[in-house]
């Protein structure tokens, strides 16, 4: 079993013939994802053959999916036109949409959210500004190296792309149900506690690491649910315990507001709802290896 992904998932990219989507769309063939085709309406017609396999290139999502089957689309599109991507793939109602571009404006994040919602939520927003998301030896759509773990039965949720390989890494023994990169902007479409309960509900997931960052509440009311409603283990680390408090540090979403939001009062929170927190990734690797092996 894995979350949100798996071997039967037939994936299209939006923004298949520019440098980033030729790029990963090879890299994900060669891990083994069931690319379908892609998406570029000025395109339309043509074909690009990657990874020695020919593949469509529609004029639209949803002509996509009616051709070709396809349920999950990675964007690889430019900030400027990601929104309008984002829409058309909601439109379309493709299950499963993994927004990889960082620089969207927030607004625009804003209006793609609402819009799903509108319109009952159809389809699952990963993303933005994301690594996205793989299941190992099953399929892997967006950025994630496919050679550093291998399939097993921790589940990763991460606001951080590279501390999500990292951490895929550092438990490469034990392996991966699935990690989940949901991306650091301020508004993300799947959250820590979306990904908590996809686990909770998968029978081969057997521990979940989480890992957040200072800035926002959203680690904080992950607590809360994880206390409420998560029966498996969970171990969580939080970056930015050495940041300065009140100062702005660079990753997205990663302000600094009173005491919430600071990294010791996620570490409180999360310890308070029986969450194990490591000072370090090696620390948080080192008390999942304990729960799994205990």
């Amino acid at each position: 079993m894995a979350i949100f992904l798996n071997e039967n998932s037939k994936v299209i990219v939006q923004g298949i013939t520019g440098s980033e989507g030729t790029k990963h769309t090879a890299r994900m063939l060669r891990s083994g994802t069931n690319i379908v085709g892609g998406v570029n309406a000025r395109k339309a017609g043509q074909t690009v053959e990657i990874e020695g396999k020919e593949l469509q290139v529609f004029g639209s999502v949803s002509e996509a999916m009616k051709e070709t089957g396809a349920d999950v689309s990675v964007v690889f599109v430019p900030p400027k036109f990601a929104k309008d991507a984002v829409v058309e793939a909601i439109d379309a109602e493709i299950g499963l949409a993994v927004v990889i571009t960082e620089g969207i404006p927030v607004h625009d994040s804003a209006y793609f959210w609402a819009h799903a919602n509108a319109t009952g939520n159809k389809t699952r927003i990963i993303g933005p500004n994301c690594p996205g998301i793989i299941s190992p030896g099953k399929s892997n759509a967006g950025i994630i190296p496919a050679d550093i773990t291998g399939p097993g039965k921790i589940g990763l949720v991460s606001k951080s792309g590279t501390l999500t390989y990292q951490m895929m890494y550092e438990l490469r023994d034990i392996g991966f149900s699935t990690a989940v990169g949901i991306g650091g902007d301020p508004i993300i479409g799947t959250t820590h506690i979306d990904a908590l309960q996809a686990f909770e509900e998968d029978p081969e997931t057997e521990a979940i690491v989480m890992i957040g960052e200072i800035g926002g509440d959203a680690e904080e009311r992950a607590a809360e649910y994880v206390k409420a409603n998560i029966t498996k283990p969970v171990v969580g680390y939080v970056a930015g315990f050495t940041a300065p408090e009140g100062k702005t540090m660079g990753h997205a979403g990663a302000i600094v507001s009173g005491s919430s939001g600071t990294a010791s009062a996620k570490k409180e929170a999360l310890e308070a709802a029986g969450v194990k927190v490591g000072k370090t990734p090696s620390e948080t690797a080192k008390l999942m290896r304990e729960i799994v092996k205990g």
